[in-house]
């Protein structure tokens, strides 16, 4: 027996994009493991780069920017399954369309349209998710390892993403009243994905990283999918209400004498 225990769990994952993405990873991870991936895309583009990935599992569409989709997506869900295991909260959106700007020149509707799709989303789909999880299910989200270093071309993501770490807590909470369903955060460093290709600048903050890393290699989506399986799994019963930093020691080594010398040439 593995020491996940996923064979035959049911998981949830939304967002999927590409090979790239967090979400394929963490499929691929738990598919291995003999779990039943069930996928939700934001429309039928990626339904159909989706399905060339993963052709023999169930896909819906779902844009958490409708409500009405949502629980369209949740009724869905209920109807073909008697119940599921697990959901994966793998989206995220922010629009850099106009390109770097200071913070504070952030508008309401960039805001407001980044906190829906990559926060409040995950409170919306788990109310509407409720009756179709198991008693024990395992809820994730994707955050990031730190919101309280201001990468300026982040900009506004890294509050949204604050947003998100709290929330997990607050879900946690209110679901334990009625169940043992668990809430946590994978709060990953910085990765190579299709998603950070969008923003501004990215690439010299992910080299940085690279070089911050207590053992000077990035961090993989792949290890990232690894622990998020972990948190699906029933080995990690005793874990709720947490994010679990995977940078690879970065948030530890800041004054690497390395870096250091560099700056100070």
């Amino acid at each position: 027996m593995s020491f996940l225990n996923l064979e035959g769990k049911k998981i949830l994952i939304v967002g999927l994009a590409n090979k790239k993405s967090v979400a394929f990873h963490i499929a691929k991870t738990i598919k291995d493991e003999g779990a039943i991936p069930i996928f939700s895309v934001v429309d039928e583009e990626n339904l159909t780069k989706g399905k060339k990935l993963f052709p023999n599992d169930d896909f819906f569409i779902c844009n958490v920017e409708k409500k009405e989709d949502i629980n369209n997506l949740a009724n869905s869900i209920k109807e073909k399954y008697d119940k599921i295991d697990g959901l994966v909260h793998s989206i995220a959106f922010a629009d850099y369309s106009e390109g770097f700007k200071p913070f504070h020149e952030t508008t309401r509707e960039q805001f407001l349209q980044a906190l829906q799709i990559s926060s409040f989303s995950l409170v919306e789909l788990s109310n509407a998710l409720k009756d179709s999880f198991a008693y024990d299910a395992s809820v994730i989200t994707i955050s990031i390892s730190t919101t309280k270093m201001t990468a300026e071309p982040y900009g506004f993501m890294a509050p949204v993403k604050a947003s998100l770490d709290s929330t997990i807590c607050f879900l946690a909470k209110s679901f334990s009243n009625f169940s043992n369903i668990r809430f946590n955060a994978v709060k990953a460093g910085l990765l190579k994905t299709s998603a950070s290709a969008g923003i501004p600048g990215y690439i010299d903050y992910y080299l940085y990283a690279e070089e911050a890393t207590l053992r000077k290699k990035a961090l993989t989506t792949r290890e990232v999918g690894k622990t998020a399986a972990f948190l699906l799994s029933d080995s990690s019963s005793g874990i709720n209400a947490q994010g679990i930093v995977v940078d690879c020691g970065m948030c530890t080594n800041y004054f690497d004498k390395k870096i250091v010398k560099k700056v100070c040439e």
